[in-house]
């Protein structure tokens, strides 16, 4: 190890940077997808304000910022869609937001991390694209909405 050199040390700092685009970046996209969704909402609608979700990127603290997310975003989806008039699930993806929290938690635990950090990732993507999705429906024209 003490005879590392220049080029071998580059490599690993290479490796190091490309290891963390790989995991920043979706987080990146992730939070831009819940602060449109929440940008969609009404000023009266919103339970936090959409530049808080960037707090999910604070290592360790994101461990308990997810679920005050998640709750928030769940009520202000519910309240912006009720202001609307327009249909939307009983919970407006909280319990998948939820369950997304709570393996995220248990996946810095030893050993079960591993199958934890594996069913958060799954839940992680459900809950991305059940967002997505009524993100998607608030920006729609209001013609699109009666038929959806």
């Amino acid at each position: 190890m003490d005879n590392l050199g220049v080029p071998e040390l580059l490599i690993i700092l290479m490796v190091v940077l490309i290891a963390f685009a790989i995991v920043l970046i979706p987080q990146i996209f992730f939070a831009l997808t819940l602060q449109k969704a929440l940008n969609r909402c009404a000023p009266q609608n919103r339970t936090m304000s959409p530049g808080m979700v960037w707090l999910l990127l604070i290592p360790l603290f994101n461990l308990v910022w997810n679920f005050i997310v998640v709750s928030r975003m769940s009520a202000s989806l519910t309240s912006e869609y009720r202001a609307r008039q327009m249909p939307i699930d009983t919970d407006a993806g909280n319990a998948m937001g939820v369950a997304y929290s709570i393996l995220f938690v248990c996946s810095v635990v030893p050993v079960l991390g591993i199958l934890a950090g594996l069913a958060c990732l799954v839940c992680w993507i459900i809950y991305w694209v059940k967002i997505a999705g009524y993100s998607a429906r608030l920006a729609a024209p209001a013609t699109m909405q009666v038929s959806a």
